[in-house]
């Protein structure tokens, strides 16, 4: 006889319904290939009166009691989006011995140890493999595969909507408000695009990430974030032209027990792996001791590639109720004690300035960065507009504390200082 798994939904939008559907698809094949017999019993919704996606209205409730309390239900999908009420419900089906399965980065970042603590002392499962890099197999890698590695860098493209605008302006030269309107136009951008443009998204999920790659909880608090909306066609244009590639990376690195994570936009030799995922798609770049350099790369978003995901997690958990899977490390809600974080990292920089075109200027800007020990590795000056030049430089591998201290120390009469973009190698 199969095994009879029941879900029960919180949520039933466009992921919901993309999960229902591939499940009543698959259904048959599941049965066939791993002996379980899937069934929904329980979808919460706002209003039954405005349920979409063609899930059937007689499975649905406005009581989420329905689906957090019922016996009869041992995996519960979270699609409710946001922080709140979405990690309360989490919470209580967890304590209720229910295994949970999510795609919900920003309730997952913000509670996870106590999330995380609820699922241990219940023996419930917590499976969250599409909240970073959508259909991208990245968690089980880490969790699983690589769990016996010591992985000292992930950096990864973790959020369609940024890698589209930026795509966009790269191959048309056109500003970041032109394209995010288009994005907005294509439904590729909210109309309030804040979580994607400002980088919070890329936070969340590389909080996770960094957590289970180091093996330590990283909070999100820990994550150094700048977004994209101070990115113009300039920075873009002058990068390729000394050979790069801007993207807005989710970057974390452990070197002993320092970590730094930050998330901001960045330039990547036109060579990286990284450089040429374009458009909607995400991709992670991991190094370990042993497994070195690797890349994973698929969709990140949508409806299809989600639910892909999360039907995923939903076949492991039915598979392994009773021995739940859980990452390899102390999930306390502060970090460990020996673990610090720092925020003078070392790379290199991208810099662009208007500078008046007057004798000594530049020697003034190079003195400036050679008294902090930072040099140049390559450099532009383009012809002046308005009395101004425009120089943009390129360092060798500098801390990040003594550049900004020497941009800060150019006197803005004569030194404007348009944009800083850090570069990876």
């Amino acid at each position: 006889m199969p095994d009879i798994i029941n879900l029960g939904f919180l949520g039933c939008g466009n992921i919901g319904g993309g999960v229902y559907h591939l499940l009543m698809d698959m259904h048959d094949e599941i049965l066939k290939r791993q002996n379980i017999d899937i069934r929904i019993k329980r979808a919460l919704v706002k209003s039954i009166a405005e349920a979409r996606n063609d899930v059937p209205t007689a499975i649905m409730t406005e009581n989420a009691d329905d689906v957090l309390t019922d016996p009869d239900i041992q995996i519960v999908c979270e699609f409710m989006g946001g922080e709140q009420p979405a990690a309360s419900f989490m919470q209580r089906a967890l304590a209720n011995g229910k295994t949970v399965v999510t795609a919900n980065k920003m309730a997952l970042a913000l509670n996870w140890s106590a999330l995380a603590a609820t699922a241990k002392s219940t023996n419930a499962g917590l499976y969250y493999e599409a909240s970073v890099g959508g259909v991208i197999p990245v968690i089980r890698s880490l969790t699983v595969s690589l769990d016996a590695d010591e992985i000292d860098e992930v950096m990864g493209i973790v959020n369609g909507t940024t890698n589209y605008i930026l795509t966009q302006m790269a191959q048309k030269g056109s500003s970041y408000g032109d394209v995010l309107a288009e994005a907005q136009r294509l439904g590729l951008a909210e109309p309030n695009p804040a979580a994607d443009v400002e980088g919070y998204d890329a936070a969340y999920k590389l909080s996770i990430l960094s957590s289970i790659a180091f093996h330590t909880h990283v909070p999100y608090a820990k994550i150094h974030r700048e977004g994209i909306t101070g990115v113009s066609p300039e920075d873009i244009t002058y990068g390729r032209e000394m050979g790069y590639t801007l993207k807005l990376l989710a970057i974390g690195k452990r070197t002993g027990d320092s970590i730094e994570v930050r998330v901001h936009p960045t330039f990547l030799p036109n060579d990286h792996s990284l450089a040429r995922v374009d458009g909607t798609l995400n991709a992670i770049f991991n190094h370990g001791k042993y497994c070195q350099d690797m890349m994973l790369e698929g969709r990140g978003a949508g409806d299809k590639p989600t639910a892909s995901a999360i039907c995923g997690d939903i076949l492991y958990a039915a598979k392994h109720l009773s021995m739940p899977l859980a990452p390899s490390f102390n999930n306390t809600d502060e970090p460990e004690a020996h673990i610090s974080f720092t925020d003078n990292w070392i790379c290199r920089y991208f810099i662009r300035l208007d500078a008046a075109d007057t004798p000594g200027v530049l020697s003034s800007v190079a003195s400036a960065f050679a008294a902090r020990s930072i040099s140049i590795a390559s450099i532009l000056q383009r012809p002046s507009e308005n009395g101004l030049a425009q120089i943009i430089l390129i360092t060798h591998e500098a801390n990040e504390q003594s550049v900004q201290d020497a941009l800060s120390s150019l006197d803005p009469a004569t030194v404007q200082v348009k944009s800083m973009i850090r570069v990876e190698a």
